[in-house]
């Protein structure tokens, strides 16, 4: 199974190499097979420079522009058009996500779950530097998400989650334009009635750069995508849903779906 890691950037220059080189080293040692998609989000620094420096020495490293308005939405879903493998992790490019996590992921993927999501707030976890004001924001949001769906997973605004690919494909269209996809795929994903496992996970403040994530901006655009999955789950008598419950076995790679197509 081919793991693809999407990395959105924006004015990352002092750390996206950094994030890279880790994740490389780790997804070896582990002797998964991926690649690494980094959607450049209209960077003005030096983000271009070193991705083109990178891609020359990485065959498994590639880049591409948000062709879209400047957003981590917007960039985000460029990265889930373009992706090639049969699962996708979503990894923030200012090295916040534990590389290690990335293997336990794809253990679960593995496992046959059809998403893996991680909780910064979980008894295993380890939290380095997170902002105070951030961190009640975050916990009270994460409370409203639990107490209107019902779940028992406790970290739905964190990006770094992992999907297969046809989960990716089930849960169009996506709406989001910010980082409000990041509540968008998850809730989506387990509206339309997709396996997924939860897993302890570890985050670590950034040291270089500045968060991209601006609060005041966000609280509406949060709150629009959270209800209007509500109301699709609750009033649409389950149009949405996927049907079946395939099996590990029943998993197309994606050179399957090559040949498949070259057939038809």
């Amino acid at each position: 199974m081919q793991l693809s890691i999407i990395i959105p950037a924006h004015n990352e220059e002092d750390c996206i190499g950094a994030t890279i080189e880790r994740l490389c080293q780790t997804l070896t040692t582990a002797r998964i097979p991926y690649d690494i998609l980094v959607i450049n989000d209209h960077s003005a620094d030096g983000t271009e420079r070193v991705l083109n420096a990178i891609a020359q020495e990485r065959p498994e490293v590639r880049w591409v522009s948000n062709t879209r308005p400047n957003g981590f939405g917007h960039a985000l879903q460029t990265g889930l058009e373009e992706f090639r493998g049969d699962a996708v992790c979503i990894v923030m490019a200012d090295a916040s996500d534990d590389p290690h996590d990335v293997v336990r992921y794809y253990r679960k993927l593995e496992e046959g779950y059809e998403c893996v999501f991680g909780s910064r707030f979980l008894r295993q976890s380890v939290v380095v530097d997170y902002p105070l004001h951030k961190l009640l924001l975050n916990r009270w949001a994460n409370w409203f998400i639990k107490v209107l769906f019902g779940l028992k997973f406790n970290d739905t605004t964190n990006a770094f989650k992992c999907y297969k690919r046809e989960v990716i494909d089930g849960i169009q269209p996506i709406l989001s334009s910010h980082f409000n996809i990041t509540v968008e795929l998850p809730l989506k994903a387990i509206s339309r009635g997709y396996s997924h496992a939860i897993v302890p996970i570890n985050w670590y403040n950034r040291t270089t750069g500045v968060s991209k994530l601006k609060i005041k901006e966000m609280g509406s655009r949060y709150l629009f995508i959270v209800l209007f999955i509500f109301l699709e789950k609750s009033l649409s008598r389950g149009d949405y849903r996927r049907t079946g419950s395939p099996t590990p076995t029943q998993f197309i790679s994606v050179e399957d779906r090559r040949k498949v197509r070259s057939a038809a």
